[in-house]
Order: structure tokens, then C-alpha cells, then sequence
């Protein structure tokens, strides 16, 4: 059995960190332990995308969608949508700068990641989170 659920917040520096929350809340009410690897995972990749977005998303957007679904062998689906077209890349990011990590974060962490496109209504980044083993 699965469970899904999604919200919509400002696209503001505040709404990552009630991202980070409303997440650790569903997937703790869905039965992940607080000492669950695959939680703290799951909570970190939301923080590492939302953030992309409230830094690079389109500057007229007002809100950002972000999902979490638990699936039934304890892995879950984080996903973080906005009306931007442009696609996240990893870069190469030089020894002193201060940002530019976030991709490299999700991509180690993360069982795979990618972007699905939603035509002219924008992007949704995802990150698959393994189960503990």
C-alpha cells in the first residue's frame, strides 16, 4: 500500500523548512521511525529542491507544489513542482564556492532523480528514497 501527499507554499525562504516539517510529519504519521535513515533522507531532499526553486524558480511564481508518497516496500517519492521550464543540472562547483551542491547532495543520496515535464504548466524534480536495509 502507498500514500500520497501533496501541498502548495509560498515560494518564499520559509516555506523550505515547513516543507522539511509537513514532510517529517507524514512520513512519521505513515510509520517511519525518527531514527529512520530513509526519513532523514527524505527530509534533506526536500530541503535540497525546494530550495532550488525558492532561489531559481520563475520570479512571477507565487507557489511551489511539493509531494511526498510513501510506497509499500518503505522506500517514498519526494516531488517539488514549479511553473519553470528550465531544466536543474549538475555543475561543476570550484572548492570555495558557497552554493551549487544541492544537485551533487541529491544525486549521492538519492536511489535515482530525475525531471518530468508538465508541457507549458513547468517541471517536477523527483528523488527516490530507498528503504532501509
Amino acid at each position: 500500500m502507498s500514500r500520497r501527499n501533496s501541498f502548495r507554499l509560498p515560494r518564499h525562504p520559509a516555506s523550505v523548512g515547513l516543507a522539511r516539517r509537513r514532510v517529517r510529519d507524514h512520513l512519521t504519521d505513515w510509520g517511519h521511525g525518527t531514527d529512520d535513515a530513509a526519513l532523514a533522507d527524505a527530509v534533506l531532499l526536500v530541503s535540497e529542491l525546494a530550495t532550488n526553486v525558492v532561489r531559481h524558480g520563475p520570479l512571477l511564481e507565487r507557489e511551489f507544489e511539493v509531494a511526498v508518497t510513501a510506497l509499500a516496500d518503505g522506500s517514498c517519492l519526494i516531488e517539488v513542482s514549479d511553473e519553470g521550464q528550465m531544466e536543474p543540472r549538475l555543475r561543476v562547483v570550484g572548492e570555495w564556492e558557497e552554493t551549487g551542491r544541492g544537485l551533487h547532495l541529491v544525486e549521492t543520496v538519492a536511489a535515482a532523480w530525475g525531471v518530468w515535464s508538465r508541457g507549458r504548466h513547468g517541471k517536477t524534480v523527483w528523488a527516490l528514497v530507498p528503504a532501509n536495509t
